[in-house]
């Protein structure tokens, strides 16, 4: 029996016999394509070409939409932060950003929302999002963020984590004071002190320094153990602030300190433990490194430790300290005088042939300083004799010796005029200016003694010289009228005498001139003795000036330079 697929062919076979032209064969195949999708997809329309479009509808366009749904959801979001629904909030606000993420304020209003949460690290994220979108814009909120989140882990006392939150707030608003305190009290908690003291240091040099940054490195440096840093950083923020509590109260634990360990020293030094008794001595000044009496003490266990060198610089730094205190006794300076005589003599009988030992001995340490024993008591021939004997010893043109012999010359001088000894007098300050060219006070000492002598020529060259290097001198408009009466300081700069002897001078000068000797020099015109200055008073005057003579009689370079500067 024949299906009904193939009756189905035969029928139509004989039809197209029967009909021929009735339809092509490309028209059946079309119509078999056709019933074939229609048996697989029933009535589904899908493959079939599409129908001509129709106009759209503006509310129904996909922007529009998009755009309509994120403005509901963000309304939603600033709803639910009116009723302190920050969760809610959060959600709304995203569902807005996944819409229109190229929408600043969606993040801000977000990352605040987080805030309210104190969730700090998605509020931070929020707003980093915000600052690509508008660069710049809310580094001050962002950096008030990490403060925050600092604050909080401080208080719990993550303070590693707290010092990461409070250097970004730094990082992203820098300069800002309060943020880098916040960091230097989460190294201080974590003892971190050395880079405590670093951070300080840069706010010194940053800004200007006030007795509250002098005292906060001041206790940086009682942490660290450096107590001296600490009593000098105290005695700044008292010279800042005379009247700031916190400093006196450190101050006078410094001293408390300073006199315990002081009289720990003096307990061991009585049982014979002078090492030991120079440790807490130590300790003691750098609790105090500005007390005279320190310095005495060590010294004299120095030199019962045999260490001349050590004590006589100890005794030195005494005498200093000792003349810059007011009120101080003149009995301890010149028990200090005494004291480091006797020791320099000591180190000269064990030790021959070092120079500055006798230049200690008769003036001061080339590195210590340019205070001298036998100067100081008024010992001039002695002193004279020690300087003479460390110039043979050392460099002819050592800086030290010859200041040095420059102030004790002009100081014979000074008092050979007052005296009435002129001749011996200029000879001295001729002296003088050969080791120092660059005191203008040694020029008027000289010039004046010319004028005794009738040497008005020199007197006037001195006079100039001591124009050029100390124009402001009291002592230039009498001594003007006396020499150069009727003209002007110009009219004797400007003449050619006055610039001839400018250039000598200054060649002079250029030839001998250091920074070094500057500095020396400045001290030791501190220290100069001019003939005002009357013997000491346990000596009479007749005897002092017959000493003086005798001393100035043993010199061998008198006689010559007095045929030099004789008329």
């Amino acid at each position: 029996m024949d299906t009904f697929e193939e009756r189905n062919d035969q029928t139509q076979a004989e039809d197209h016999s029967l009909f021929p032209s009735a339809v092509s064969e490309k028209e059946l195949d079309e119509t078999r394509r056709k019933n074939t999708i229609k048996q697989l997809y029933g009535s589904s329309k899908i493959f079939l070409a599409p129908a001509e479009k129709r106009p759209e509808r503006p509310e129904l366009r996909g922007s529009v939409i998009i755009q309509s749904k994120a403005a509901e959801h963000y309304t939603n979001g600033k709803e639910a932060m009116g009723k302190s629904q920050y969760e809610k909030a959060v959600i709304c606000f995203s569902k807005a950003i996944t819409l229109q993420p190229e929408q600043t304020q969606l993040h801000v209003s977000q990352a605040e929302a987080y805030l309210q949460l104190c969730d700090f690290q998605s509020a931070a994220a929020c707003y980093k999002q915000a600052q690509l979108l508008e660069p710049g814009a809310f580094s001050a909120r962002l950096a008030f963020i990490y403060y925050l989140q600092g604050q909080c882990l401080f208080d719990r006392g993550l303070f590693l984590e707290a010092l990461e939150a409070f250097s970004k707030a730094a990082e992203v608003k820098p300069g800002c004071r309060a943020y880098e305190v916040r960091s230097l009290a989460c190294l201080t908690a974590t003892g971190h002190h050395t880079e405590c003291l670093k951070l300080v240091n840069d706010w010194m040099v940053s800004d200007r320094p006030s007795s509250d940054l002098y005292m906060l490195r001041a206790r940086l440096h009682k942490l660290l153990n450096q107590t001296s840093q600490c009593y000098q950083d105290v005695k700044l923020a008292l010279a800042l602030n005379p009247a700031c509590p916190a400093a006196g109260a450190l101050l006078l634990q410094l001293q408390v300190a300073s006199e315990q360990a002081r009289q720990k020293a003096v307990d061991r030094a009585l049982i014979g433990q002078l090492p030991e008794a120079l440790c807490m001595i130590n300790v003691a000044m750098e609790n105090s490194p500005q007390d005279g009496r320190l310095y005495l003490f060590r010294g004299i266990l120095y030199r019962r430790l045999k260490d001349f060198t050590a004590a006589i610089e100890d005794l030195v730094q005494a005498m200093e300290l000792s003349e810059e205190e007011e009120g101080e006794k003149e009995c301890f300076s010149r028990g200090l005088y005494a004291e480091a005589t006797l020791l320099l003599n000591k180190a000269i009988d064990e030790e021959k042939g070092q120079a500055g030992l006798y230049l200690n001995r008769g003036g001061c340490g080339v590195c210590v300083c340019l205070s001298d024993c036998f100067f100081k008591q008024g010992e001039w021939c002695y002193a004279l004799a020690d300087y003479q004997q460390a110039e043979e010893m050392m460099q002819p043109d050592d800086p030290a010796v010859g200041l040095r012999l420059a102030v004790l010359h002009n100081t014979l001088g000074s008092f050979c005029f007052q005296d009435g000894h002129f001749q011996e007098a200029a000879a001295m300050f001729s002296l003088a200016i050969q080791y120092n060219p660059k005191a203008s006070q040694y020029y008027e000492n000289r010039s004046k003694t010319f004028r005794k002598l009738l040497n008005l020529k020199g007197a006037r060259q001195d006079f100039i010289c001591m124009l050029i290097l100390d124009p402001t001198n009291e002592e230039l408009p009498p001594m003007l009228m006396n020499l150069f009466p009727g003209c002007s300081v110009s009219d004797v700069l400007s003449s050619p005498a006055g610039q001839a002897l400018r250039v000598q001078l200054m060649d002079t000068i250029q030839a001998c001139s250091s920074s070094d000797q500057q500095r020396l020099s400045e001290k030791l015109k501190k220290m100069t003795l001019t003939y005002e200055n009357t013997p000491r008073q346990s000596e009479d005057p007749s005897e002092a000036g017959k000493k003086l003579k005798l001393c100035v009689d043993q010199l061998e370079t008198v006689k010559e330079a007095v045929s030099v500067i004789s008329p």
